[in-house]
């Protein structure tokens, strides 16, 4: 179930699924309990929903008779997700290999952010040194220099500790 909603505060209109016991503005962030807002349409299909908030913007603005000779609003989501270019035709614009794009884009999720390599030798080596985390991140690719670097800051920032040359998670 869907109920277009509307702010006391500010008089923004959204979308609210289901019956939440409070529910937030998105514009100003004033929270109510759900059963004090003002309920304009409730229905079970979310484009009606969608048409009912988007004529009432429209009315609000003067413009009911322009909105009116529109498409509904799935039809004009559907017409904007269809517009523009496509990834392929975007990439080999710039003389871009599409294939190698998305083979190295696969490549980077399978891997690990350097940071994160840092932070995975600190957790996992039993009280490691900067020689056994550098060595840890080194194994995985990660360089020696960028190593330090990321621990002086991890240290800095709160997230690991040492203490007597090791070490650890805070």
């Amino acid at each position: 179930m869907y109920a277009v909603v509307g702010c006391s505060e500010c008089q923004a209109l959204w979308i609210v699924e289901g019956r939440p016991e409070r529910s937030g503005c998105p514009r100003c962030g004033r929270t109510r309990r759900h059963e004090k807002r003002r309920e304009f349409v409730t229905t079970e299909e979310r484009d009606h929903a969608r048409e009912v908030r988007a004529s009432m913007l429209a009315a609000r603005a003067g413009h009911d008779e322009a909105f009116a000779e529109l498409d509904s609003v799935a039809e004009l989501g559907e017409q904007a997700e269809n517009a523009g270019v496509d990834d392929e035709t975007y990439l080999e614009a710039f003389g871009l290999d599409p294939a190698e794009v998305a083979e190295a884009g696969e490549r980077d999720r399978d891997s690990k952010s350097r940071k994160a390599t840092v932070r995975e030798a600190v957790r996992e080596l039993d009280d490691p040194t900067r020689a056994d985390v550098v060595a840890y991140a080194e194994a995985r690719g990660v360089s020696s220099s960028y190593t330090e670097r990321a621990l002086e800051k991890l240290v800095r920032a709160g997230e690991v500790t040492t203490q007597g040359g090791s070490y650890r998670p805070v």
